[in-house]
């Protein structure tokens, strides 16, 4: 299929629709999602990668700051990298032979589909798909033209991928596979490949020495991910999520697939599509993170499906409304566009339960998915944690550390209050808020924020004179349910050098 133009009369304004999506799309009542506090705190404390994650979606976080740290300056980027990934879908679904059919509907799986609710969401994930989808356009495009330029753009591509998510190398190697494997292997020899790679490489290098210095807390954190999601994790699970997150558009791009391997020119990007699967489910990964690559699959099942109907006139409308229909269930899952209780009753009713999409990394079927559950409840443990500290006499004020169980919980703390003080007081030890923590930390009571009482053996909290429970979260939809507020009062002489020599050891453990 020869390369056609593209439609921007219609391109442009399904990118703005998916630009306003997470503005328009979300009920009022939903706050930011838990790990999007988290990443906003990074972004307060720039730095050439995190325990969790690497820079970039932080360094963007910084610029949110800039804007006044409100909950749209942050909800813009996703809104902004699905806007622009759609349009390079759209530009692949062109550089196929797509023309204005094609194109819409490449469009439109970025509104109906798994990456609506992807791009709610201040997460890795919308940098992850926008740079894999801009590594195979790059790659697309040289293969068509033979411009060397395309070579840097993909290295350029890959290397914000790398600063997003770790995943984009199951994406190189996927395609290093597809190309090995096919005529493509004539690549092997350009040198511009290997010039772009190690401009790359050179890129990548101040992250790459971040990890080095922190002793590879990306290694720490697969296995924290591996002990305790993971696990849970199965290739059967794996495939059939491949299905599940974008069924309606299901014909679409199992099309794109077979297009890819019944076409010699193609193959490798059959190839690299299975590849990239295999290489995930060994690596134990969750479903979502192959959803980089469908935009190119929809790209060319869409420009498949309109060459098919250039002789069966009745095909893309009949397409264009199966697509539709199928979607239409699936919105509730994708937008929550209203009340967490009616939202409850819509997935009730249509016994979504059913579909596993309900259950949460406890494995338990919940009446919300996990992560609009996750949004909500933050103002509420936030405001109650101030008020409570508030309540505090100044001398008693002055000595205590506000202390939170889940860096969810300290970043809501910080992202709500508007007092220094109190904000300057907030720690955690779960994530990379334990290396903001001060060493010369000292305390004599301290305000807990959790779900749980510490635990008997938690030694720290044995050495107060006594404990309080001020007040509790009770909003049963919400993640947040049950996590409570107690004062911790009067700590002894040793309660502060074990809290710091405690600290001190979970830190070595990014050290050298």
């Amino acid at each position: 299929m020869h390369p056609t133009n593209p439609r921007w009369k219609i391109i442009l304004p399904l990118a703005i629709l998916k630009f306003l999506l997470p503005f328009i799309g979300i009920h009022a009542v939903y706050e930011l999602q838990r790990d999007e506090y988290l990443y906003y705190q990074q972004g307060l404390h720039p730095a050439w990668g995190y325990l969790e994650n690497p820079p970039l979606l932080s360094w963007m976080a910084t610029i949110s700051s800039w804007l006044g740290g409100s909950e749209w300056s942050i909800k813009i980027w996703p809104a902004l990298l699905g806007a622009l990934t759609l349009i390079m879908a759209c530009l692949l679904a062109a550089r196929w032979g797509g023309k204005a059919w094609a194109q819409a509907v490449t469009a439109l799986v970025f509104i109906l589909a798994a990456f609506a609710r992807v791009h709610l969401l201040f997460q890795p994930n919308i940098i992850d798909i926008f740079a894999w989808t801009a590594c195979i356009l790059m790659l697309v495009l040289f293969q068509q033209t033979g411009q060397k330029r395309y070579w840097y753009g993909f290295a350029a591509a890959a290397t914000v991928g790398f600063y997003g998510k770790y995943t984009i190398l199951f994406l190189l190697a996927a395609i290093a596979i597809g190309w090995l494997f096919t005529s493509q292997r004539k690549l092997f020899l350009s040198r511009h490949l290997y010039i772009a790679l190690g401009i790359a490489l050179l890129l990548a290098l101040p992250n790459i020495y971040w990890q080095y210095q922190q002793n590879w807390p990306l290694l720490h954190h697969m296995q924290e991910l591996q002990e305790t999601q993971l696990k849970f994790l199965s290739p059967l699970n794996f495939i059939a999520e491949q299905f599940l997150y974008l069924l309606p558009f299901l014909p679409i791009w199992l099309a794109g697939a077979a297009w890819f391997f019944f076409n010699a020119p193609w193959r490798w990007m059959g190839i690299t599509f299975i590849a990239l699967l295999t290489l995930l489910m060994l690596g134990s990964a969750k479903g979502y993170y192959a959803l980089g690559i469908y935009p190119s699959l929809i790209a060319a099942g869409a420009a498949f499906w309109q060459k098919r109907s250039a002789t069966i006139k009745w095909l893309q409308p009949a397409i264009l409304t199966v697509v539709i229909l199928l979607s239409l269930p699936m919105i509730p899952f994708l937008l929550p566009f209203a009340a967490p209780a009616t939202m409850a009753n819509i997935f009730r009713t249509m016994q979504f339960e059913k579909t596993g999409l309900l259950r949460w990394e406890d494995q338990k079927d919940h009446p919300l998915p996990q992560d609009y559950a996750d949004m909500i409840g933050w103002k509420a443990i936030a405001d109650k944690a101030e008020k409570a500290f508030h309540q505090l006499p100044d001398s008693v004020k002055q000595h205590t550390v506000v202390y939170c169980r889940h860096y969810g919980q300290a970043g809501a703390l910080k992202f709500y209050s508007r007092d220094k003080d109190f904000q300057d007081r907030v720690i955690s030890d779960n994530g990379s808020f334990l290396l903001w923590i001060k060493p010369e930390m000292d305390f004599r009571h301290l305000l807990f924020i959790g779900r749980n009482n510490p635990d008997a053996d938690d030694e720290v909290f044995n050495h107060f004179a006594s404990r309080q429970l001020l007040d509790s979260v009770n909003m049963p939809l919400s993640r947040q349910h049950g996590d409570k507020v107690i004062l911790f009062r009067d700590a002894d002489s040793v309660a502060s050098s074990l809290a710091r020599t405690g600290l001190g050891e979970m830190k070595r453990r990014f050290q050298r």
